[in-house]
C-alpha cells in the first residue's frame, strides 16, 4: 500500500506543479501539453509516454484499492466478535473518512477524464487548448465546488497516508511523532492549495 501511495503521491506532486503554470500563460500550458506528448515520441511515438504513465497510474490505484480491502479484511479477522460498548478513539477526521475520500476520488478522476483528457463532458473540449479548457470546465460553478470538494478529500487521503507511512518506518520518538505529523500536514496543505488555485483563480476571474 505504501508503495503505490508513493506513485501517487509522486504523479499528485508533478500533476499540481503542471497545472501551476496555467498562471504564466495560456500559451505555456498549451505548449507544456503538447511537450509532454511529444516526450520521448522518436522512441515511443506521439503520446506514448504519456501512456505509460497512465497504464502505471492504473496499475497503482488497483493495487492501492486492493491493499485497502485487505487491511479492512484482516483488521475486522483481528476482531470477530464485535465491542460490547465502544469506546471513542483519538482519530482524526482524515482517518475516519479515507474510506469514503477514496470513493469521491474515484467519481472525480472519472470525471476529470471526461472533462479535460477527452474532452467529452467539457464545453470548449479542443484537443490541445487546454487553457480554454480549463476555463470553460470551471466558469461552472458546480463544477468548481466538485473539483474543491475532491481536491480536499485528496489532501485529508494525503494527510492521513503520509502520517502512516512515515510512521511504518520504525519507532519513532515524541519529537519524530511530531515532525511527521507536521511533514505530512504540510505536505497535503500545500497540495490543496495547489489544486484549489486553479478553480478559484477561474471563478473569481483572474484566469478567463
Amino acid at each position: 500500500m505504501a508503495a503505490s501511495g508513493a506513485i501517487l503521491l509522486l504523479y499528485v506532486v508533478v500533476h499540481m506543479l503542471s497545472n501551476l503554470k496555467i498562471f504564466i500563460s495560456p500559451a505555456n500550458i498549451d505548449a507544456y501539453a503538447v511537450w509532454l506528448r511529444r516526450l520521448f515520441d522518436g522512441l515511443l511515438e506521439y503520446e506514448g509516454f504519456v501512456w505509460i504513465v497512465r497504464v502505471v497510474l492504473l496499475a497503482a490505484v488497483l493495487l492501492h484499492a486492493t491493499a485497502a480491502y485487505q487491511l479492512a479484511r484482516r483488521a475486522r479477522a483481528a476482531r470477530p466478535v464485535g465491542y460490547q460498548r465502544r469506546p471513542k478513539v483519538q482519530a482524526g477526521y482524515a482517518v475516519r473518512t479515507m474510506r469514503w475520500g477514496g470513493v469521491i476520488l474515484a467519481f472525480f478522476v472519472v470525471y476529470h477524464v471526461l472533462d479535460l483528457t477527452t474532452g467529452d463532458v467539457n464545453p470548449h473540449g479542443v484537443h490541445g487548448e487546454v487553457y480554454r479548457n480549463v476555463v470553460a470546465s470551471f466558469q461552472r460553478w458546480y463544477i468548481a465546488l466538485f473539483y474543491a470538494l475532491a481536491a480536499c478529500s485528496l489532501g485529508l487521503h494525503i494527510r492521513h497516508g503520509l502520517w502512516s507511512a512515515l510512521q511504518s518506518l520504525g519507532a519513532m520518538t515524541a519529537a519524530r511523532q511530531r515532525a511527521a505529523r507536521l511533514t505530512a500536514l504540510g505536505v497535503s496543505i500545500a497540495i490543496t492549495a495547489g489544486f484549489l488555485s486553479v478553480p478559484f483563480a477561474v471563478v473569481t476571474g483572474i484566469l478567463k
